[in-house]
């Protein structure tokens, strides 16, 4: 059981494994908070967003859309390997999704799978955004697969997880399919690598 890190520690730790970090207006502020709390967070969980174009990309994310308000993520990897700060806190991602994955991701076991929706996620996963149609054809530049591997491994280094720490949506909530075009399987192999 780990408490969140600070704002100010999540941004060192990011900037502490290489990345390149743009922070987005108010965004140690801008949060959930108000809807339940953020906490204790178990792991980092990856989507891709079915946007084109980093500024629109960065800006959805930030502020959400009808029927969901941002954040909808704490940070927005772009195409270009840079990590925008939108949110800290209580966040708009993971949704309800497997308690048994979630208990899988604490005891950093292989993950069952998903089969039912019944534990808030928001409460308790890091999540980022990941610039990508998620349509398979959409590319994954080398830059950001990069920045994806760093920016988990940052997490999972402060709080002394490993890659069974970090999850894709689709691991979670059933009918979620995201990230799509690369397995997490191999973005683990690249975290415990990072991480070792």
């Amino acid at each position: 059981m780990a408490s969140p890190m600070s704002a100010s520690s999540f941004l060192k730790a990011l900037k502490a494994e290489g990345l390149t970090v743009v922070e987005v207006g108010d965004w140690r502020d801008h949060n959930r908070n108000h809807k339940g709390a953020w906490g204790p967070v178990h792991g980092v969980m990856i989507h891709h967003t079915v946007t084109r174009g980093s500024a629109r990309t960065v800006d959805i994310c930030r502020k959400g859309y009808a029927g969901l308000p941002g954040p909808l993520c704490h940070g927005v990897i772009t195409k270009d390997g840079r990590v925008h700060l939108v949110g800290y806190g209580r966040a708009n991602h993971a949704g309800l999704g497997d308690d048994d994955v979630l208990r899988a991701v604490i005891a950093e076991k292989a993950l069952p799978r998903d089969n039912e929706a019944n534990t808030d996620g928001n409460r308790h996963f890091y999540g980022f955004e990941c610039e990508n149609l998620g349509d398979g054809d959409d590319p994954w530049p080398a830059a950001q697969l990069e920045a994806i591997e760093r920016a988990a491994a940052a997490v999972c280094r402060h709080h002394g997880w490993n890659e069974r720490s970090v999850i894709g949506h689709l691991e979670w909530q059933p009918g979620k399919v995201d990230p799509r075009g690369f397995t997490m399987t191999s973005m683990r192999e690249r975290i415990r690598d990072r991480l070792k």
